[in-house]
């Protein structure tokens, strides 16, 4: 059972090449925080729901690394990226496609507690040109947001485990 606390918003920044995700759980900032550091949480929910999550490098930690690969009907879709700040209520990253190499984003995630058990994140992923934003929308990256932070929410009804 896939229990939906709030529905995503996936915001095209206007005057900057950013994206901006916000989302509210039915969690603690410090279960968020886990599932986003733990690799073997992350891979049970990352992506849409038709990809499979190999974890190939996890180094979560500031001055960190890591890399992950998505897997669908024998193609393998890989990522990779630096942690360049971990702490309990931020994380800001790199993220890479490996199928587009050049287009880099500098990811921050924050953590707001709510109180009552309630988290919002919002998730910024800051480009370098807008055509590269465009295409990271147009890209169908929605569908493993939502996909993702479904399987997230039902996890955390489970307890994270």
């Amino acid at each position: 059972m896939t229990v939906t606390y709030h529905s995503t918003q996936i915001e095209a920044d206007p005057k900057v090449p950013l994206i901006r995700i916000t989302r509210d759980f039915a969690a603690t900032p410090e279960q968020l925080f886990q599932a986003h550091m733990d690799p073997d949480l992350y891979a049970k929910w990352v992506g849409p729901n038709d990809v499979s999550t190999r974890i190939d490098h996890w180094d979560a930690r500031t001055g960190g690394s890591w890399a992950f690969s998505n897997l669908r009907d024998g193609e393998e879709y890989s990522f990779h990226g630096c942690f360049h700040e971990v702490s309990p209520n931020r994380i800001v990253q790199t993220f890479t496609f490996d199928g587009w190499p050049d287009g880099v984003s500098l990811e921050t995630l924050t953590l707001t507690d709510l109180g009552d058990g309630r988290t919002r994140l919002v998730a910024t992923s800051l480009v370098d040109s807008f055509e590269s934003r465009d295409q990271w929308l147009a890209s169908g990256m929605e569908t493993g947001v939502n996909d993702g932070y479904n399987k997230l929410d039902e996890l955390l009804s489970e307890g994270l485990s």
